[in-house]
């Protein structure tokens, strides 16, 4: 059962363009280096949102397993570097959606 990983993130305009090329660049292919992940969706969210510009980065992964073996191992490292650099601009969430087939 394929799982999607989805992070959302709502960015402060301030860092926005640094964080975009930031994310294109460096995060999202440390993610996909971890091997983790099959294939990835970066996406804008549609909405006027007057505290910043959201995005939805998407990482779709075989099955849970794998994806718990991620969360442990790889994402705790990964999150952290993108604390620092980014702290106090930006709010995330992360939902796990269940590919319907």
């Amino acid at each position: 059962m394929k799982i999607i990983y989805n992070v959302t993130v709502n960015i402060e305009e301030t860092v926005h363009t640094e964080w975009l090329q930031w994310m294109k660049e460096t995060h999202i292919p440390e993610v996909m280096a971890t091997g983790k992940f099959i294939d990835n969706r970066f996406c804008k969210v549609l909405s006027d949102d007057p505290q910043g510009i959201t995005y939805s980065i998407q990482y779709l992964c075989e099955n849970h397993e794998i994806l718990e073996d991620y969360m442990k191992n790889d994402a705790p490292k990964l999150q952290r570097a993108h604390n620092v650099k980014y702290e106090g601009k930006f709010v995330a969430f992360r939902t796990l959606l269940k590919m319907v087939e």
